[in-house]
């Protein structure tokens, strides 16, 4: 299983860095996790949208979701228009979309994707992939996403804080993909539901993972010191997910 990294920009995009979105692929799946602002372009460089096998998203903030409607355009009115790719998602991610575009039943998005609302501990089969919606901990209703392919496992957190049972439903992955999105001691600007890196570190050790990989690292943070702060409590080295690595699960 191999985990790409096409945006890990926190928040929001940089020139060089679109915002969440990653590519999960083995011999015979190809899933497009998350879409943040910048991350369609990323896709379409590393593979034809159109052989998608799934789309997941996360939560309904922008920085997770919104070029969905470039990839939406991009599938829709080429000259071989893709029909039917599975998009799975909470149900107020499927609302919020559909409402920005006004879209009914008939409206074209609707034969573009299949949507597929998803249920925390409900698992989603994709080709040769299983993978398991977590509830996480975060301002508005966010799954994170543990894959399993032929006994390897990565979990990736999306947004979350420290808080609730995610953490008990992660597993012990080979590759955990954790946000990391405040630096130091807590949280700044009195947002909560978000991890800081030594926290990050912290849960990747209690789980038992092998790799941590820290994301959504926001571009006035110095990703060095994260990784720093990280690999207190982890323990082991610890990455930093730059846009267009991949790593082999």
């Amino acid at each position: 299983m191999r985990f790409t990294v096409l945006g890990s920009s926190g928040t929001y995009p940089t020139p060089t860095n679109p915002a969440s979105s990653y590519l999960v692929r083995t011999e015979h799946s190809a899933i497009w996790c998350d879409a943040g602002p910048g991350a369609f372009q990323a896709l379409a460089a590393v593979i034809d949208p159109a052989v998608l096998d799934a789309v997941l998203v996360s939560h309904r903030h922008p920085d997770h979701c919104v070029d969905v409607f470039a990839a939406f355009h991009a599938l829709a009115y080429r000259p071989d228009p893709v029909h039917g790719i599975p998009f799975f998602a909470h149900p107020s991610v499927i609302d919020h979309l559909t409402g920005f575009l006004d879209a009914g039943r008939d409206h074209l998005i609707h034969t573009v994707f299949d949507f597929r609302p998803v249920e925390a501990g409900v698992d989603i089969s994709v080709g040769d992939v299983a993978i398991r919606p977590v509830r996480m901990d975060h301002s508005v209703p966010t799954f994170g996403f543990g894959f399993e392919w032929q006994g390897r496992r990565l979990f990736y957190t999306a947004d979350t804080g420290p808080n609730g049972s995610w953490i008990d439903d992660v597993g012990q992955p080979d590759l955990l993909v954790s946000e990391a999105s405040f630096q130091g001691d807590s949280g700044g600007n009195g947002y909560t539901q978000h991890l800081t890196a030594a926290q990050a570190g912290e849960i990747a050790s209690r789980v038992g993972a092998t790799r941590l990989l820290l994301t959504h690292i926001p571009p006035h943070l110095d990703p060095r010191r994260s990784v720093r702060e990280a690999e207190t409590g982890f323990g082991r080295t610890v990455m930093a997910a730059v846009p267009g690595a991949t790593h082999e699960v």
